[in-house]
């Protein structure tokens, strides 16, 4: 409809829009607004990136996790997970296994595991710079305190991945127990940026309870944040949660919210996630083609692809790691675009 045409327009133009036309835009946009958006989104992502898709490594460390989120697989109350733990050996074979593949960002998810202390994550972020000081090490371990950002900082890491899920309080709530709170959330977030991480935030999509208010008050928390990266993908229900019966995220909102990020933040980076590839078969595509431009493979070790699920039927979780990459290298590429393995870094528009 025209006037979303203009909206689309309008936050191409200024980066921004009131919410109200937000969330005007989120409620009303049909299919020819959502491609309209994403030629928008693709061609901005050409103008600043060209054709190339980062890849980045991604090793899921542990599915030990303290928390209880009601949507999250590895909660703590899920007595079905099959739980694990990497050695820091087994995770520095990863990333041998990385380098020699070409990798020069190394992802370290896990659950907020007590195991993994300070001292000990420190150290394994100094010996990963040690033996390959030409990568990147991103960490996505969950909260912690200033200190414990200072110190990884310290040691070596450069980028830090906090999803906020959500940038509505009530929201909030409907979606953690009370002993989370999104002023700490959003406390987190802060720190890392003054620390001087490359700071990734990011939220789901169709998660349940919520509304297009949410996903406009996202969008414009998003925007005033300035993150370096931002991590959205369709929220999809884990048999052993609470929210078990809630119905999955649309890919057809997933890729409408990646074409106004693109559009609103032009240089930001942005992945087109595995949760996307497990809705649709080609949704990682369909996600490059919407404005995304970062995919991060997995290379842990089977098993632990097999154990670290968040959510139902999560793809890639069983098969060959290798053979993962190549088949993925190969289907980005069928959609014209070149797969490449650098650090990748954000860029300030300055620096472009």
């Amino acid at each position: 409809m025209q006037e979303n045409r203009i909206r689309i327009d309008s936050l191409e133009k200024y980066g921004v829009i009131p919410r109200e036309e937000l969330i005007s835009l989120l409620s009303s946009y049909d299919d020819e607004d959502r491609a309209y958006a994403a030629q928008k989104a693709r061609a901005i992502s050409l103008r600043h990136f060209g054709n190339k898709v980062y890849f980045r490594g991604l090793i899921e460390i542990s599915n030990y996790c303290k928390n209880d989120c009601y949507y999250c697989g590895i909660r703590k109350s899920n007595k079905n997970a099959c739980r694990y733990r990497l050695t820091p050996e087994e995770i520095l074979t990863c990333c041998r296994y990385g380098y020699e593949a070409g990798f020069r960002t190394f992802v370290l998810q896990g659950g907020e595991d007590l195991w993994w202390t300070d001292e000990r994550v420190a150290a394994l972020v100094s010996q990963i710079k040690e033996n390959y000081p030409d990568c990147a090490v991103t960490l996505s371990l969950g909260e912690k305190d200033t200190e414990s950002y200072r110190r990884l900082f310290a040691a070596g890491a450069d980028r830090y991945l906090l999803r906020h899920e959500t940038a509505d309080q009530t929201h909030y709530g409907k979606l953690h127990p009370p002993e989370l709170s999104l002023k700490n959330r959003k406390r987190c977030l802060e720190d890392l940026i003054e620390i001087g991480y490359q700071t990734g935030c990011g939220c789901m999509v169709g998660s349940p309870y919520q509304t297009c208010a949410n996903l406009a008050d996202d969008l414009l928390y998003m925007k005033k944040l300035h993150p370096q990266m931002i991590g959205i993908g369709p929220f999809i229900p884990h048999k052993d949660t609470p929210f078990r019966d809630f119905p999955a995220g649309k890919l057809e909102d997933t890729l409408f919210l990646l074409s106004l990020i693109r559009i609103m933040h032009p240089h930001v980076l942005l992945p087109a996630t595995t949760a996307l590839g497990t809705i649709q078969p080609d949704g990682r595509e369909q996600g490059i083609l919407a404005g995304a431009n970062v995919v991060m493979p997995n290379i842990s070790p089977e098993e632990a692809r097999k154990r670290y699920l968040l959510y139902d039927r999560k793809v890639d979780a069983g098969a060959d790691a290798l053979k993962n990459q190549m088949l993925l290298q190969e289907r980005i590429e069928a959609i014209g675009y070149e797969v490449v393995v650098s650090r990748g870094d954000y860029k300030e528009e300055t620096e472009q």
